[in-house]
């Protein structure tokens, strides 16, 4: 399997894992050595990265410079304190 074939390779396994957003994501091939880089929103997702390039078949090595970016804690905090937000499950139930 030639680089470009690798790529491709590693690149769908990526991007068909469940648990994984793999839009961040860039993969390079040298000689078999598989190097990501990018960014994911967690380390769960970081560890089913480096599974998936695991399972394809011609991966010498992983070089993983992935980065994790957590969400800001600004965000979800200032969705569940909107009232509207919550009277929208209170009025369901």
């Amino acid at each position: 399997m030639n680089a470009l074939q690798l790529k491709q390779a590693v690149t769908d396994e990526l991007e068909f894992e469940p648990e994984l957003d793999a839009a961040h994501i860039a993969v390079f091939v040298h000689h078999g050595v598989v190097t990501l880089t990018g960014y994911v929103d967690d380390y769960a997702q970081k560890r089913a990265a480096l599974n998936a390039v695991r399972r394809v078949k011609g991966v010498r090595a992983i070089a993983q410079e992935l980065e994790v970016r957590l969400p800001s804690r600004a965000g979800p905090a200032r969705l569940y304190s909107r009232p509207d937000f919550i009277s929208g499950f209170s009025a369901g139930f």
